[in-house]
């Protein structure tokens, strides 16, 4: 199983779920990180995990359940490894999803006690990490029974779906990552390259930047740009009113709309929230001194091609701050993920960097995730450590040939 990240599951004794999980977007994390900072400055805790200290991570989720009264030795399982459990494996943290929590040491590649202690959390209650390609169990229940599922390992892949995306990536794993950005277009846009070691500047830090374990070894060093979301939260608007709109045509009337009022900032923080999405991107242009575009019917191509534009202006702006921290000079972007499906996105990209734009697997979470498995399959017995990132490549390049037969 793979997933989003930072979400997690509180267990009981038998392993089943005490309560239904919180979303990340939840915004009781809003005061709790607040209070965090007095802790752990946000400074401090970059330095210490490399991840950028946003108030979704876990480590501000759990510690808003701590003010909530949750007792802090409760156990707790982040999602995608509580499916594994589901299905039959052990209580494991996979290694490139812990590193997300803002709780994993750098130096020692494990929980942080530092961290646990200062914000009041109890690391007994958090599972062992395992690196991506650990076998966790057996299948059992009514699948098991099946003859075709009645001796299926279990296997971790890189339970982070942004990393298993990643870990698909046809370019050479050795010297071809050194020139190649990505972006990872789906809800959010995860922009950056793989680094063979943390950036843990203040500069990379205030721009926005994290450096998240990658499937084969390195960071992923990247930052989160907004995405597909505000489209999908303006098609839910719409779809509301009766409006039904068609996302292919809806993407096609945008490539014929040339008259921008201007742009937005795609990350402002009232973009982030569900809702009236269309009202939010008018008060968006308000404080740009921006005349509004009215939310009528003939208008959502409008709204799509300033949400694609703004998107496309962001990634270069992003794109040149990955340059300037890495100090690399990239020569190609590779697109992962549903926006590599959209045409007009791709190419307003490829004008606003002035790079070519590669676009990889729209499902490139799953050829990832297949790709690790069976790496790690391919490597059984071989000396612990990363996966090999060639053996990954050669079964993301077989997977996504059999794909396309």
């Amino acid at each position: 199983m793979d997933g989003w990240a930072v979400d997690y599951v509180r267990l009981d004794t038998n392993g089943h779920p005490i309560y239904a999980p919180y979303c990340y977007r939840d915004e009781r994390t809003t005061i709790a990180k607040s209070a965090a900072d007095t802790l752990v400055s946000p400074e401090s805790f970059f330095a210490q995990t490399g991840a950028q200290p946003l108030r979704i991570n876990t480590a501000y989720q759990l510690f808003a359940d701590n003010h909530a009264g949750v007792t802090p030795h409760t156990p707790w399982s982040l999602l995608p490894e509580f499916v594994l459990i589901w299905l039959g494996g052990r209580r494991v943290a996979e290694y490139t999803n812990a590193t997300h929590t803002g709780l994993v040491d750098l130096e020692t590649g494990d929980w942080s006690r530092s961290i646990f202690k200062k914000l009041g959390l109890a690391i007994e209650s958090a599972p062992p990490i395992v690196p991506p390609g650990t076998t966790v169990g057996k299948l059992n229940g009514p699948l098991s029974e099946l003859p075709a599922f009645s001796d299926t390992e279990l296997i971790v892949p890189a339970c982070h779906d942004t990393a298993s995306a990643i870990a698909a990536i046809n370019v050479d794993p050795v010297s071809g990552m050194e020139h190649t950005a990505y972006i990872v277009s789906g809800t959010w846009s995860l922009v950056g390259t793989i680094v063979a070691t943390p950036i843990t500047s203040r500069l990379a830090q205030y721009a926005g930047f994290t450096n998240q374990g990658a499937a084969a070894g390195g960071y992923c060093f990247h930052t989160n740009v907004n995405g597909m979301w505000l489209l999908k939260q303006c098609m839910d608007h719409w779809n509301a009113q009766g409006r039904r709109v068609d996302l292919p045509v809806l993407i096609n009337q945008a490539e014929h709309i040339t008259d921008l009022p201007g742009l937005i900032n795609v990350d402002a923080p009232e973009l982030l929230l569900a809702g009236k999405m269309p009202a939010r991107i008018n008060r968006e242009l308000a404080t740009e001194g921006i005349a509004a575009i009215p939310d009528t019917p003939g208008n959502e191509a409008v709204f799509a091609r300033l949400i694609f534009a703004s998107l496309a202006a962001r990634y270069a702006s992003v794109l040149k701050n990955l340059e300037s921290l890495t100090g690399r000079s990239f020569s190609q972007i590779t697109i992962l993920g549903g926006g590599s499906r959209n045409s007009l996105l791709t190419r307003l990209t490829q004008e606003s960097t002035g790079l070519p734009v590669i676009c990889g697997e729209a499902e490139g979470s799953t050829l990832g995730n297949f790709a690790v498995q069976l790496a790690a399959l391919d490597s059984a017995g071989e000396s612990s450590g990363p996966l090999s990132p060639v053996l990954i490549r050669k079964w993301a390049v077989r997977l996504a040939t059999c794909r396309s037969l």
